[in-house]
């Protein structure tokens, strides 16, 4: 979706000011913010792209004004109510309304570290051949869905240079919507930093990892 998140490319909100020693965490909330999300995610009512969906669809004003992990806060309060683990009414008074959900998976404190140390493998089985071939020219499509994706729109409509192949991977387009993994081939591509941002870049190439449904091959 063309949200706020996807910033790249985009003028008017200043430079990015790098925090020198900047810590983990500014606050002990936002380590709480954290480990209630992945504690959250484990109960696989959801997955990881519907979870940065539900972010990346908060109102532009919101997200604008709000901290990272606040961020993450008020989508993880959506994905809650939209699963029914929750209720909006519970979500105002801070406390239980009605009795939990049953049978709902959860992370023992037991189980964190080996969880967190597998992490959430996107490589699948290939279903069909590669398309395209490293070195190989390729553009990316014109798109604008309104949902979710991971093609930046500042590489849209942009020629390149296959780079590396990385196989199949789940694909977050449709993932993200909930309508399955169907996995695509997923592709690095180089970029020329002049064919994204023009004469002025000082910047050399970019690298963009790109799904297959978001190429097409360059013909001569």
């Amino acid at each position: 979706m063309n949200n706020v998140h996807d910033m790249g490319g985009m003028q008017g909100y200043g430079p990015v000011i790098v925090e020198a020693n900047e810590p983990l965490f500014h606050h002990p909330w936002e380590a709480r913010a954290l480990a209630i999300t992945l504690a959250m995610g484990a109960t696989g009512k959801w997955n990881i792209d519907q979870a940065r969906s539900t972010r990346e669809s908060l109102p532009a004003a919101q997200y604008l004004s709000i901290s990272y992990y606040q961020i993450w806060i008020e989508a993880l309060q959506r994905l809650l109510i939209q699963t029914g683990l929750i209720t909006p009414e519970e979500v105002n008074s801070t406390h239980a309304l009605v009795p939990p959900v049953e049978g709902v998976r959860t992370l023992s404190k037991d189980h964190v570290a080996a969880t967190l140390a597998r992490g959430g493998p996107t490589a699948r089985p290939a279903q069909t051949d590669a398309l395209f071939a490293v070195g190989q020219k390729v553009r990316t499509r014109q798109m604008n869905p309104t949902t979710h994706t991971r093609l930046p729109r500042y590489c849209r409509d942009k020629t390149g240079t296959i780079a590396a192949i990385h196989g199949a991977h789940v694909y977050p387009d449709t993932n993200g919507q909930g309508l399955g993994e169907h996995p695509k081939w997923l592709y690095t591509v180089r970029f020329e930093a002049e064919e994204l941002w023009g004469a002025d870049t000082t910047a050399s190439t970019i690298c963009v990892d790109c799904w297959e449904p978001y190429l097409m091959a360059v013909t001569a």
